[in-house]
């Protein structure tokens, strides 16, 4: 089960990636939807760390 949920994670942050992208390269990008877009990234990241450690905590068990 986390492994699947690690890559939907994974999946969710390269999306937020490009879309971060796409918002910075418009003609005049929305500074507040690509600091909402980098939170949220930043949060799965987190995300990805805590199954990561997770895992390798059940993996040594």
């Amino acid at each position: 089960m986390s492994q699947n949920r690690l890559h939907q994670l994974m999946q969710r942050h390269a999306r937020l990636e490009q879309e971060i992208g796409e918002e910075s390269r418009r003609p005049l990008p929305d500074q507040a939807r690509i600091l909402r877009l980098k939170k949220l990234k930043l949060a799965i990241k987190d995300q990805i760390a805590l199954l990561e450690r997770s895992d390798r905590k059940l993996a040594a068990a």
